[in-house]
């Protein structure tokens, strides 16, 4: 318990930092408090995989010893974890390959560096799915993953030990990535708070392959995840931004300032998942207040993309993406790659003109709550059940693939618990580069109590 009574496991990182600034704790104390959270919870639910202690110390130490009354570092001795898959000098990066185990870069990756330089301290690592491709997090280096709500259940994944990590209050920033749902199902299913940022504005330099060094991997990237929006909003503030310094990132200011302004699409379409009743009736709740709030709510337009057609784009991007180098891998030809380009680009200027006149989309991230660990390899064997029924467990790519194909930002939000206490939630899908109004409207609700 930290001076003034805040509780350091509750508190939010800009929370942290402001006690740290105004000398009610010191960073060592921040940082010995998360340690001793860790050890004390991390036991049964292996989230914490890879622990860098000694060099957090010493690390909150320089803190303490450079602090002053009137700092400007956002994330000013706030302890933190970050996702397996983002380097960070001196730690193993594995992807969840036995392969990998022992391999350890020796440059952090650019957000990593970020963050650092913003004040916080790298506790360590959290778990993820071999090679970060699946919504559970387990492999043969580290183990399993499991939901602190309900341990026979998935955290979600990728950055599923990310989320676990968060939720237990072990700490109260996390760095995750996001290919397929990576931030936002696990921040679904652990209630916390998650944003996928627009393609290309954090540089993703770092979270390649173990020992591979190329060009950015389309549809990828890396987003912050925390116990607040405002968290969010933060961090993206600080690893966002080129690497090179002929370029400068202007992200546009959020388009409203109050609930009320905003108009907002429900999304509610045909050719789309079916929607877990425990999932679909939150959102509909939330979609009742904005409305007596007075803000306005759609819930059917016209001029929406074609889906079904557009995720057939998608998956074959993605597996493109996620497939290559592998043994497994299915080559397309450059004329097919330039294809998909240009249908993404098509894709991105049809939510342009859509946006014009909405200036949110709110749907589920899932469709349903987080589901039972499964052992089973094989996607096409698997299901999640909403409503009773079994759905194939890839349609949820669906969800994944609404913001991510054509590069949009989408902020993950907490909004309810299902009749069996698991966390449900939305998101919330912007414009290209609008990120600041998905996450203005994000904290405007958390502000409200419209977030769980």
């Amino acid at each position: 318990m930290a001076s003034g009574n805040t509780n350091l496991e509750t508190a939010t990182a800009l929370d942290t930092a402001a006690l740290v600034r105004s000398g009610q704790i010191s960073a060592v104390e921040a940082c010995e408090a998360a340690i001793e959270r860790i050890e004390a919870k991390n036991g049964p639910l292996n989230a914490v995989v890879v622990k860098d202690y000694d060099r957090a110390r010493a690390a909150a130490k320089a803190v303490d010893e450079s602090r002053t009354a009137d700092d400007a570092r956002p994330f000013l001795g706030v302890p933190m974890t970050v996702k397996e898959a983002n380097d960070v000098a001196g730690l193993p990066t594995t992807w969840g390959f036995e392969m990998f185990a022992n391999f350890q870069p020796q440059e952090d990756s650019p957000p990593i560096a970020r963050l650092k330089a913003a004040g916080a301290v790298i506790l360590g690592k959290t778990n993820v799915p071999v090679a970060l491709a699946d919504w559970q997090s387990v492999n043969p280096v580290y183990g399993r993953t499991v939901n602190p709500y309900d341990h026979s259940r998935t955290p979600g994944g990728s950055s599923g030990g990310s989320a676990a990590a968060l939720a237990s209050g072990m700490v109260p920033l996390e760095l995750g990535s996001d290919i397929g749902g990576s931030i936002r199902f696990p921040s679904d299913f652990c209630g916390v708070w998650g944003h996928k940022p627009t393609y290309g504005i954090v540089p993703l330099k770092g979270h390649n392959v173990p020992g591979t060094d190329g060009v950015d991997v389309p549809l990828a990237v890396v987003g912050p995840m925390a116990r607040s929006a405002a968290d969010l909003k933060a961090a993206l503030e600080v690893v966002a931004g080129p690497l090179n310094t002929g370029w400068k990132l202007d992200l546009p200011a959020a388009r409203h300032s109050s609930l009320k302004a905003f108009r907002v699409l429900v999304l509610s379409a045909d050719d789309m998942p079916p929607v877990d009743d425990e999932v679909a009736a939150p959102i509909e709740t939330l979609a009742g207040a904005l409305e007596k709030l007075g803000a306005t709510v759609i819930r059917k337009v016209h001029g929406l993309p074609d889906f079904a057609s557009v995720h057939e784009d998608y998956l074959r991007l993605l597996n493109t993406a996620i497939m290559r180098g592998t043994p497994d891998a299915r080559p397309i030809d450059a004329h097919t790659y330039m294809n998909l380009l240009d249908a993404q680009l098509n894709l991105q200027r049809q939510w342009a003109n859509f946006f014009r006149d909405i200036d949110l989309v709110l749907s589920p991230a899932f469709s349903t709550a987080a589901f039972p660990h499964t052992d089973e390899p094989d996607w096409s064997k698997r299901s999640v059940i909403v409503n009773g029924q079994a759905v194939p467990y890839a349609t949820q790519l669906m969800w994944a693939g609404l913001a991510t194909f054509p590069g949009l930002p989408s902020t993950a939000v907490p909004l309810a618990r299902t009749s069996e206490g698991l966390p449900t939630g939305m998101q919330v899908v912007g414009n290209l580069y609008e990120d600041r109004t998905t996450l203005a409207f994000a904290e405007f609700l958390q502000a409200e109590g419209l977030s769980a």
